[in-house]
């Protein structure tokens, strides 16, 4: 029997894939579980035969649907797997377009980026090891001040993002850079949590975000005009020399990002470091915004109050 678990969302492609590679190699005793929509690509049981193991495997999960995460964990749960160490809240996505909203009404963009992550969390979280770490990719574009191209993020409520109006609702990438920073708002309001989590009960809980940087060759433009997907998706991973020098120096296939993703996740000399954010395997400070506590406390208090199905379930997502 497996010792741990890993969970990784997204694991099937992109950084996500390259994670749980990494992760499967280095833990083999590990149960490793790629979550994602779908595994077209047959990936869980291509990092099988890659290692010559056995300890990869698929889960499906639509962090779109908030019925589909509580199944998920349902399925888990009933699965009885070993306590989960390692948690890669990995998963995004950057709609092209008018505002879309997920089946539950919210924002698609806010919906998969944070609330589905959120509740994924919140009910998976009595499955956490006593030294379970948390890894949330985030993203420069979080950042004004790191000038990545895209839209300023802004935050003034999460309900404003949840259901957005009509002028924000236009801007479909300032929608993604938004969603970034939420990212970064939750995980330092559930650090202020696990602190007190772990005083209370002997736990070494961590989390931290991590910025894998642009990574060309990824699914993250599927939704953009054919044009830009296929320079996105083609092209640019062959030029990430020539765009480096061109554009800026967090350019990374997404190879190297799962390398510096799973460094910072189990590397002795990160892995206590909570709170905290990284571009790659460097620690910088986030953005102005994110250290707004207010702002996490809005964000973690409306999440909260919008997952809960009852006041016993509010109880236990709030940690403390």
């Amino acid at each position: 029997m497996a010792e741990r678990s890993v969970l990784v969302t997204g694991g099937t492609t992109g950084i996500g894939y390259y994670t749980s590679l990494r992760i499967a190699r280095q833990y083999p005793s590990y149960q490793v579980i790629l979550a994602s929509r779908t595994d077209s690509q047959l990936s869980a049981a291509t990092i099988n035969k890659t290692l010559g193991q056995n300890n990869s495997s698929f889960m499906q999960l639509d962090l779109g649907s908030l019925k589909n995460v509580r199944a998920f964990a349902d399925e888990w749960k009933a699965k009885k797997l070993p306590p989960i160490e390692f948690l890669f809240l990995n998963a995004g996505v950057q709609f092209a377009g008018d505002v879309s909203y997920s089946v539950d009404g919210f924002e698609e963009t806010f919906a998969i980026n944070h609330l589905g992550h959120a509740l994924l969390f919140s009910l998976l979280y009595p499955y956490l090891a006593d030294d379970a770490r948390i890894l949330v990719t985030s993203s420069g574009t979080h950042d004004p001040e790191q000038k990545t191209l895209i839209p300023d993020a802004k935050y003034n409520t999460a309900e404003e993002l949840a259901h957005p109006k009509a002028k924000t609702a236009k801007n479909p990438r300032q929608r993604y850079s938004s969603s970034k920073l939420v990212n970064v708002l939750w995980s330092y309001a559930l650090n202020r949590r696990l602190r007190i989590v772990n005083e209370k009960y002997a736990k070494n809980l961590t989390v931290a975000d991590f910025d894998p940087g642009l990574m060309p060759g990824t699914k993250l433009a599927r939704d953009a005009p054919l044009p830009i997907r296929v320079l996105f998706r083609y092209v640019m991973p062959h030029m990430i020399p020539l765009l480096r020098m061109v554009l800026y120096s967090n350019i990374h296939s997404p190879e190297e990002s799962g390398s510096s993703l799973v460094a910072v996740a189990t590397d002795p000399i990160y892995r206590n470091e909570s709170g905290v954010y990284y571009e790659g395997t460097k620690k910088i400070p986030s953005s102005k915004d994110s250290y707004n506590e207010s702002k996490q406390e809005d964000l973690w208090n409306w999440t909260i109050k919008t997952l809960a199905k009852n006041e016993d379930e509010k109880k236990r997502f709030e940690l403390i």
